[in-house]
């Protein structure tokens, strides 16, 4: 691949931002018609026929609804000579589930808006400027809040052929990155036996008691957790009356670390919890852990530096140190077999992440401006990548390097 002067790759960023500018209506529509529908996990019908629209109305883009799974698509598009030349390819990812009770109180509306807006002005900037093979690819992935969509399409092969992939995901404050952790998670049940509370209470075992003592357990087991780790659960159902003795009680639980190899060691720590519970009501545990864990994200330093010089043209202000955000997303096993971006944006207010004030900043308008700017900053450094051998050879070698550390 030709290497592309630094005056043709400004013309590029420029277009990238005017095409950008030029389609901020349909882009603030298809957002704020994510944001109302507001669809749970694996549930995202509308909205992934709303993209799926998108991309079939604004240009010649390949589009494959129901993509593997019912809810995700593919929408894919080459530039220049691709049939005797390998092409560089990108992905652009679009989240767009939302939070049972909270709405998008995440911002996947944004998310969606991001990725759809970035592939949408960097098609239309390579159109215009050059003729170097690359392909665009971009992939909807449901189910990031509950079950892991980018999972099944890893599994599916769906990044298999892909360079570098990128996305950007709504917060309080911008940050080319921040350490995502790990996490697995688990649906206990306890079994016990009914019978009069106050009658037979000696002939019942409580299934309340085992949930209420594997609860108590795993708050004192924090004690001795390090800092960074994190279990945190609810009791789902409890029982029926009172003076009915539970036979049946179910709980949820998220395992947390850092990194995903530490995962197990807490998963031991956890599960004697649990196990003991029954054993000292003489209840029977039912414990089913997620099929795959998600992992901790692979930082790209080459991928971060461009988002962020390329950001800081656009006005971001990328602060040196942040929160001690520790949520968890299913592009981390994404980042394990791509070299990939995960920044955080900042929409206009100071409200935090899965709360009902979050959730209406992301359907605000205020929040379009800055949404906008992080997608012209994520297809300027997807151009960079594209246009830049080199630069594409060290984002690849530091990802190899980071796979080494992760194992």
């Amino acid at each position: 691949m030709a290497v592309v002067c630094g005056a043709e790759r400004e013309s590029v960023k420029h277009s990238i931002c005017a095409c950008i500018d030029e389609n901020k209506e349909k882009l603030s529509d298809l957002s704020q018609a994510i944001w109302s529908r507001a669809e749970l996990a694996y549930k995202e019908q509308q909205s992934h026929d709303l993209l799926v629209r998108f991309f079939s109305e604004v240009g010649d883009w390949t589009v494959e609804p129901n993509y593997v799974l019912e809810t995700a698509f593919r929408a894919s598009w080459c530039n220049g000579d691709v049939e005797t030349v390998k092409p560089v390819k990108v992905c652009f990812l679009c989240e767009y589930d939302a939070l049972p009770s909270l709405g998008h109180a995440c911002g996947h509306n944004l998310i969606a808006e991001v990725g759809a807006a970035a592939a949408l002005g960097l098609k239309e900037a390579l159109q215009r400027h050059t003729d170097t093979p690359a392909q665009i690819t971009v992939l909807g992935t449901p189910a990031e809040e509950d079950g892991g969509g980018k999972i099944d399409l890893i599994k599916a092969g769906a990044f298999e052929d892909i360079d570098v992939v990128f996305m950007a995901h709504p917060s309080h404050e911008d940050k080319a990155f921040h350490p995502c952790t790990a996490i697995i998670d688990c649906t206990v049940k306890y079994h016990g036996k009914a019978a009069h509370a106050a009658a037979f209470p000696w002939e019942g075992a409580n299934a309340l008691d085992a949930a209420v003592l594997a609860y108590s357990s795993l708050s004192a087991l924090r004690q001795q957790l390090r800092p960074e780790w994190r279990l945190h659960g609810i009791i789902k159902h409890g029982g029926t009356k009172p003076n009915i003795i539970p036979d049946y009680t179910e709980m949820e639980y998220y395992i947390r670390t850092p990194l995903l190899k530490d995962l197990s060691d807490l998963r031991k720590k956890v599960e004697a919890c649990f196990r003991s519970a029954a054993l000292a009501t003489g209840c029977q545990v039912e414990m089913t852990f997620a099929n795959t864990a998600y992992s901790n994200i692979l930082q790209n330093t080459i991928l971060e530096k461009l988002y962020e010089d390329n950001g800081r043209s656009l006005g971001m202000e990328f602060k040196a140190s942040g929160s001690n955000f520790s949520g968890s997303t299913d592009f981390g096993n994404v980042s394990c077999i791509v070299p990939g971006i995960h920044p955080f944006f900042y929409i206009g207010t100071k409200a935090l992440n899965h709360t009902p004030e979050y959730a209406t900043a992301a359907g605000s308008g205020k929040a379009q401006m800055y949404s906008l700017r992080t997608a012209k900053a994520l297809a300027m450094t997807a151009a960079d990548v594209l246009l830049t051998p080199a630069l594409l050879e060290q984002v690849k070698e530091e990802f190899i390097l980071a796979k080494q550390t992760q194992e």
